[in-house]
């Protein structure tokens, strides 16, 4: 019998295939990066070819690596890049251009719009959150969809000539993955489906009013399903394997986690940041500017919401040093380089690169270095970038704290950046809660795994997998209070210098 479960990770500068026994534990894994793309300024793409050639040298390679073949395999589970969205038609299976990246800031001209076109009661940054638990936003994908059909001719011809499929990126791999223009199954889950501004929290279900106030056909959109179901049998890498979960990225590391009672939280350092905070089977709406989303669904059993605080830059910022500035060769470097020095040497850098998102939701910021004197070295720089991240997370802990009434006492973590010792400690030392780092750190594919056996019987229940989970090591705060005051200070002084940067 198949003894093991897979997990497609398709994020946002890599995606890889990672393998896990029944406890858990990662058996094989390989990874590729893919290309990001600027055209513009404030444009982010992706080639949908290059990363669907990336999903299968993936799947091949990770079976390679564990000496097994598909069959070896119980089931699939898929998470993603979330807002990432991708036109392509059914009869060909070409995409009809590039992937709108989730950082790319290019509908800022549809979101003005649908802000003030809700008039001056019900219009606003707001105007859909009540259905959504969104703001009006570059960040989602339904207006990236309204700007493909009006900016894209090869785009419009296919809704006319009802080719058209649009989807975010868990669709595009599943269609491709389930047998494409052969039968590919057009699907999504709720928390993919959550993010698109196109379907009601409470009935999870596209909502026709969101269709037509954005300008998106149903017809183009996959059937939104739960987050732990057989969607269809793949072929090519995982041929006879059934797919059968899917997550958005945050969503899965939530479920990664074993966060499956309300109060639990993680926060994943990645591309971005993003803190979730199990809200259980309440939808909780914020008032401090985070955003109420799914946590999962499992098969036919209630959906379970979530609050979320996401950050745009956080790792991309590290990236940036290593691919823009050149101050490091390879993101692992940049701990070694911030420990030449004590402390940031007076400078902060807040990473606008995309606006600014929880809690601020400005897209108008734009980034900046401020503090910069002669002073000032590459160590210092290094630091400040680290420092960033961990001063992100604090504004949306504070704002979690605020929407839940209930003060964390720790916080898990996990996500590429969670190996960077450095920061750890300081993440802890500027939040004052311990800092939980498990022994599986790649929970997002976990959490995908997890889903996908759970469908198809592989593990029995939430019980089995909370006993899977483990601390690898954790940081406990050891600066001074007052100190840690007065940096934060500082730190919400540099935000504002962010502000009204672009007209």
């Amino acid at each position: 019998m198949p003894s093991f479960v897979g997990a497609l990770d398709q994020g946002t500068t890599s995606t890889r295939f990672m393998i896990f026994d029944h406890a858990g534990r990662p058996v094989g894994v390989h990874q590729l990066e893919h290309t990001q793309i600027y055209p513009k300024a404030g444009w982010v793409e992706h080639d949908p070819i290059e990363i669907l050639g990336r999903v299968n040298e993936v799947i091949r390679g990770a079976l390679e690596r564990a000496n097994l073949t598909a069959a070896d395999l119980v089931a699939v589970g898929i998470t993603n890049q979330r807002e990432t969205t991708v036109a392509w038609d059914r009869t060909t299976g070409k995409p009809l251009a590039n992937a709108i990246v989730w950082q790319d800031t290019r509908t800022d001209g549809i979101v003005a719009d649908l802000a003030a076109a809700g008039g001056a009661a019900d219009g606003g940054p707001d105007r859909f959150r009540a259905a959504t638990g969104l703001p009006l936003a570059t960040y989602f994908a339904g207006p990236k969809i309204r700007w493909l059909i009006d900016n894209v001719p090869a785009v419009r011809d296919a809704l006319t000539g009802g080719r058209l499929l649009v989807g975010t990126i868990d669709s595009w791999c599943i269609w491709n993955l389930t047998g494409g223009v052969n039968g590919g199954v057009h699907v999504t889950d709720v928390t993919n489906a959550g993010r698109t501004m196109l379907m009601d929290l409470h009935t999870l279900d596209w909502s026709p009013a969101l269709l037509e106030a954005i300008g998106v056909p149903r017809s183009v959109l996959p059937e939104i399903r739960s987050s732990s179901e057989i969607y269809g049998i793949g072929t090519g890498p995982i041929a006879g394997v059934p797919i059968a979960g899917d997550l958005g990225d945050q969503h899965a590391a939530l479920f990664g986690q074993a966060c499956f009672e309300a109060g639990d939280a993680k926060n994943t350092y990645g591309t971005g940041c993003f803190m979730v905070l199990n809200t259980g089977e309440r939808i909780v709406e914020s008032r401090n500017g985070l955003l109420t989303t799914l946590a999962y669904k499992l098969g036919d059993a209630p959906a379970v919401y979530a609050l979320e605080g996401s950050v745009a830059i956080a790792g991309a910022l590290i990236q940036w040093l290593r691919d823009n500035l050149g101050l490091i060769t390879s993101a692992s470097e940049v701990e070694t380089l911030a420990r030449t020095v004590d402390d940031s040497g007076g400078i902060v850098i807040v990473p606008a690169f995309s606006g600014l998102f929880a809690p601020y939701w400005r897209s108008d910021a734009r980034g900046a270095i401020v503090g910069l004197t002669r002073y000032v070295n590459r160590g210092h720089i290094a630091r400040a970038a680290l420092e960033a991240t961990a001063w992100q997370t604090r504004e949306v802990l504070d704002a979690m704290n605020a929407d839940s009434g209930v003060p964390l006492a720790s916080l898990r973590v996990d996500g590429g950046m969670v190996g960077n010792e450095l920061l750890m400690q300081f993440q802890a030392d500027v939040l004052g809660v311990r800092v939980i780092r498990p022994t599986v750190a790649e929970t997002t594919a976990l959490g995908a795994a997890y889903a996908a056996g759970l469908a198809v019987g592989f593990w029995t229940g939430l019980d089995e997998l909370r006993a899977n989970w483990s601390a690898e090591r954790e940081w406990l705060p050891a600066m001074d209070p007052a100190a840690r005051d007065h940096q934060y200070a500082r730190w919400k002084k540099a935000v504002t210098r962010t502000f009204d940067w672009v007209d």
